[in-house]
């Protein structure tokens, strides 16, 4: 546009500049508007495509290391889903360079899974695989079994043990407590909790009267519970309740004292074969 100044309009140049500058001020507003939604665009495409590459290499790893993996059945959070057939923890398998003794689990309407049994007999890990399969099915992966189905969560929480602070800031219980206090207090209905020997820190009355508490709580909350424990009294107590709503699972022991690491129903006992360590190291 071709604009012309009367001479001697001292105003009309500095208009002028104005206009133009206003202009440009506009026009550099959206070019940066427009950088910014193309560098997040591809910022966003690289994490997603580090995503698949990763689970491509996963899948990859895990043929070559003959472990069978399965597209997970997942259905809507109105149902209470958790079962699979031959599930395996991939992490054991990669990160120690372990065949893995695949599981079977039947926990589809149930609120609690207690997991007790023998000393070494592979709880903590199938505990964890079931994590893994949970999270790997609500993000659209595969899971390391020959078929498993899941029902949608709000959430995965875990509270699992953790070492003595060395600080002595706290008393291991306290750190418990404080941090399932966070988990109560962020977890919605729906959810899934997986507990590792929680509570263990105190005498076995109190931890089994803590842990009684809170399992009932989430329960009564929708929210599902599996729970590895030591706490004969605990899993005695629900056993006890004949609520077909809980199921208990029992780590395997021979009759020798070798673990087979396969995990199946049973009831709950009242030793977890310490003896059997304690052979083994001091031998």
């Amino acid at each position: 546009i071709a604009v012309q100044l009367a001479p001697g309009d001292e105003n009309g140049p500095r208009a002028l500049s104005d206009l133009r500058d206003r202009g440009l001020a506009d026009a550099m507003t959206a070019v940066s508007q427009a950088v910014d939604h193309i560098v997040g665009f591809f910022t966003a495409l690289r994490d997603e495509l580090a995503f698949y590459a990763g689970a491509i290499n996963l899948a990859d790893e895990l043929r070559r290391r003959r472990i069978g993996f399965c597209v997970p059945s997942v259905s809507p959070a109105t149902s209470i889903l958790l079962s699979a057939r031959g599930l395996v923890n991939p992490a054991l398998a990669i990160g120690q360079n372990i065949d893995p003794v695949g599981n079977d689990l039947s926990a589809d309407g149930k609120s609690a899974t207690f997991i007790t049994g023998a000393n070494g007999g592979g709880k903590t890990v199938l505990l964890r695989a079931i994590g893994l399969m949970q999270l790997m099915a609500q993000s659209g992966l595969f899971v390391a079994a020959e078929s498993c189905s899941v029902s949608i969560r709000s959430g995965v929480f875990s509270h699992f043990r953790r070492e003595e602070d060395t600080t002595m800031k706290s008393g291991k219980l306290d750190e418990e407590l404080g941090r399932m206090s966070a988990i109560v207090d962020a977890i919605r209905p729906g959810a899934l909790v997986l507990m590792n020997e929680s509570f263990a820190a105190t005498n076995e009355r109190e931890g089994s009267e803590i842990a009684e508490g809170i399992v009932d709580a989430f329960r009564s909350r929708g929210v599902a519970c599996v729970y590895v424990t030591h706490l004969a009294e605990l899993a005695s107590r629900f056993f006890r309740k004949g609520d077909d709503e809980l199921l208990f699972l029992r780590a395997s022991r021979e009759a020798d004292g070798t673990r087979s690491f396969r995990i199946t129903e049973g009831e709950p006992l009242l030793t977890t074969y310490g003896e059997d360590l304690y052979g083994r190291i001091f031998s």
